[in-house]
Parts: structure tokens; sequence; C-alpha cells
């Protein structure tokens, strides 16, 4: 489904996020170089994808006991 068919501001949290396919990566970074709204939503959720890593990273050494001080003091 191309975003002209769902609406490209629609398409912004998965365009952060890196899960649009080609084609949709595509037509929304066309659409972005006109939207300020899309531009504006963009630039509010540039920090997901970090956060979400930290998050992981942080899920991973709860369930293996470790953690960053545990490796930085060893």
């Amino acid at each position: 489904m191309s975003p002209s068919s769902r609406g490209a501001h629609e398409d912004v949290a998965a365009y952060a996020l890196g899960v649009l396919d080609e084609e949709d990566h595509q037509a929304f970074e066309r659409h972005l170089m006109s939207c300020e709204e899309c531009q504006a939503e963009l630039r509010e959720l540039s920090e997901v994808p970090g956060l979400l890593d930290a998050v992981r990273k942080d899920r991973s050494n709860s369930l293996t006991g470790s953690s960053d001080d545990d490796r930085a003091s060893h």
C-alpha cells in the first residue's frame, strides 16, 4: 500500500523506525521535502529508535543479571 493511498502523514513513525519498504520510504521522503507538519513530527520522533534500543538493552541485561556497572568494574 503506497503512502498516498493511506495518507503519507501516517508513515512518520514507520519512517523514523526504519520499517518502510523501499518504495514507501522513497515516497515518504518525497512527501517529507514539502510537508512541514511531517518534518516537525519526525523531529519529535527522532529519539525514539535510540530509546527503544536502550530499553531492549536494559531488558536483556535484566534477563541475564548483568548491567553496564557490573561490566565497567571488571
